[in-house]
C-alpha cells in the first residue's frame, strides 16, 4: 500500500496485521512458493526468495512453515500451481490502483477483483503501472539514530534520499541497492521497523476526509483478499483518515 507517506502507513497497517495474521502467512507463503519456482532455492543467489524469507520472519512465520514452502516452490512438495497477474485500474477520486496477484484461478479471481472495484466505487480499467516506480524503502524510528548520522550512512550505502516524517526516518533506494542498504541499517545495530521493495507513485492525488475514507475502504478490502499480494495506489490523505 502506498500514498502519504510509508512511515505513516505503517501505523495503519499495523493495527490489520493481527487480525488477519492467519491470511497474512498465506500470502507470504505464496510469495516465498514463487521466489523459489522462479529463481531457484538457494537466497544468496535469489534476490527475490531472499526478501521474501526476510518478510516471513519479520512476521514471525516458522522456520519450518518458510522451509515447506520453499519445497513446494521448488518441487519437493506438491504445491499449488499458481499464476502471476497484475491488475490495473482506478479508485474514487481518479486514485490509480495496482494490484499484484497470486491465484490458483484467475477467472474467479478476476471476477472477485472487480467486484470489490464495483462496489467501492472504483473502475477496474486502464493502464496506471506507468505511474510507479520500483524502489527499496527502509523505515527506522527517528529516536535510534539522528538525521544527519542517518543520512551519511544511507548515502554511503547507495541511498538516494532519506526524510524524516512523523517520527520516523525513511530511506529510499533503488531496488538494485536495497539489500545494502537495509544492510547497512542492521549493521548499525538498528532493526527497520519495515524494509521492502515496493512501488512508488510519481505523483499523488490529494483527497478530502470522505473520499479517502472510501479509497481506504476500497484498499482494505483488496488487501484481504486471499490472492492478493499487493496493493500500490498514488492517493495521499490526512493522518485523521489513516488512524480511522
Amino acid at each position: 500500500m502506498s500514498g502519504h507517506s510509508h512511515a505513516a502507513n505503517i501505523k495503519h497497517k499495523k493495527g490489520l496485521i493481527d487480525a488477519k495474521r492467519g491470511k497474512v502467512f498465506s500470502k507470504l507463503g505464496k510469495a516465498i512458493l514463487i521466489a523459489a519456482r522462479n529463481g531457484g532455492c538457494d537466497p544468496a543467489g535469489n534476490l527475490a526468495l531472499r526478501y521474501a524469507i526476510d518478510k516471513a520472519k519479520a512476521a514471525n512465520m516458522s522456520k519450518d512453515t518458510i522451509e515447506r514452502a520453499v519445497l513446494k516452490g521448488t518441487g519437493g512438495l506438491e504445491g499449488q500451481s499458481l499464476e502471476e497477474i497484475i491488475y490495473e485500474g482506478y479508485a474514487p477520486g481518479g486514485v490509480a490502483v495496482l494490484v499484484e496477484i497470486l491465484t490458483d484461478n484467475k477467472n474467479r479471481t478476476a471476477s472477485e477483483v472487480r467486484k470489490i472495484f464495483d462496489v467501492h466505487g472504483g473502475n477496474l480499467s486502464g493502464a496506471v503501472a506507468w505511474m510507479f516506480q520500483s524502489k527499496g524503502i527502509v523505515v527506522i524510528k527517528a529516536d535510534t539514530i539522528s538525521e544527519d548520522a542517518i543520512l551519511e550512512l544511507a548515502l554511503e550505502a547507495g541511498a538516494e534520499d532519506v526524510q524524516t516524517i512523523d517520527g520516523y526516518h525513511e530511506i529510499t533506494c533503488a531496488s538494485a541497492d536495497f539489500s545494502a542498504v537495509r544492510q547497512a541499517v542492521i549493521d548499525k545495530g538498528i532493526a527497520p521497523e519495515s524494509a521492502e521493495i515496493t512501488k512508488i507513485p510519481q505523483n499523488t492525488v490529494k483527497l478530502d476526509d470522505g473520499i479517502g475514507r472510501k479509497v481506504l475502504k476500497l484498499i482494505d478490502e483488496l488487501e484481504d483478499h486471499d490472492d492478493v499480494q499487493n496493493v500500490y495506489a498514488n492517493y495521499e490523505v490526512s493522518d485523521a483518515v489513516l488512524s480511522g
